[in-house]
């Protein structure tokens, strides 16, 4: 698989990632959350993306590949207040705290990457809790540092110069990240590492698959799919996002083994032809005010 070098690190990752919300958010039996990650890393997939506020997801992740960590990027995200913790969130505190934790679940002495995850642009500013993920930093506990937000909060955290990387929401129908956060990213030598990049598996539905996509699931029913463009819709949208010069990596969550493996062999059928992505691009520029007004 075709991999990339996040941004100005030595982070090399492959196109697609593993996301590990589902994990954690679904009630998946331990042992087949196992024998999936154990898959995905045999196939070859090298960046893991997770966070504290994902309920077990650490957990898992640390139980079924704990002992193959030297074998992929570990990334995981800080700053909300989950489980017993107490506190404030994004303080100094609780990212402490939120950190140490991890690392225990994950069972690891030090991640690849911890990203503050999205806090707002008041809170970056007041610096306390850039100052707990740099602690982190000094301490061994993480090598590089990101952060994980949209729009101007994402501008924000690009401009302040002390973010190794990005992780962003785009997708098909999500592209309001193609004008400026995505360009500026790349331009501040930031790797670029894009969530949401199916958008939540919306496109294509006649229903929306659950409460998070809803949104998505709308503007899909506005979509219109030009010619020479895949007819699957999970190839469509993986293949548009990783289509971005801009974007190192998309993570993609599943708890299906097979389903993780199919996304492979998508990903690798490589950029969509120019003229289908104009034609989405022209799409969302003409509807943009409308899409960008939902929630």
């Amino acid at each position: 698989m075709e991999t990339r070098t996040l941004g100005r690190t030595d982070m090399e990752v492959t196109r697609l990632g593993f996301g590990g919300a589902r994990i954690g958010l679904e009630d998946v039996d331990p042992n087949r959350v196992g024998r999936l990650l154990n898959r995905v890393l045999d196939d070859g997939i090298a960046l893991i993306d997770t966070a504290a506020c994902y309920h077990n997801s650490e957990e898992l992740i640390g139980r079924s590949i704990g002992a193959r960590r030297d074998e992929y990027v570990l990334a995981t995200k800080c700053g909300h207040v989950t489980g017993d913790a107490t506190g404030e969130p994004w303080s100094g505190a609780v990212i402490d705290e939120s950190i140490d934790r991890s690392l225990k679940r994950l069972r690891t002495d030090y991640v690849d990457l911890v990203q503050l995850h999205t806090c707002s642009a008041d809170v970056l500013r007041t610096g306390e809790a850039v100052d707990a993920v740099m602690r982190a930093k000094e301490a061994g506990k993480t090598r590089y540092v990101g952060y994980s937000g949209d729009g101007q909060d994402a501008l924000v955290a690009i401009r302040m110069g002390v973010f190794n990387t990005l992780q962003t929401s785009f997708n098909l129908v999500d592209q309001k990240g193609r004008a400026d956060v995505l360009p500026e990213a790349k331009a501040a030598g930031m790797g670029v590492i894009v969530k949401r990049p199916i958008a939540n598996g919306a496109i294509g539905k006649t229903a929306s698959p659950y409460g998070y996509a809803d949104a998505y699931w709308e503007r899909a029913q506005q979509l219109e799919i030009p010619d020479g463009a895949p007819e699957d819709p999970i190839e469509l949208s993986l293949r548009f996002t990783l289509s971005q010069a801009a974007v190192d990596t998309a993570i993609v969550g599943t708890t299906n083994p097979d389903h993780a493996r199919h996304n492979l062999a998508l990903t690798a059928k490589g950029p969509l032809a120019d003229p289908v992505l104009e034609a989405f691009y022209g799409q969302f520029d003409a509807l943009g005010a409308e899409w960008n007004s939902l929630t």
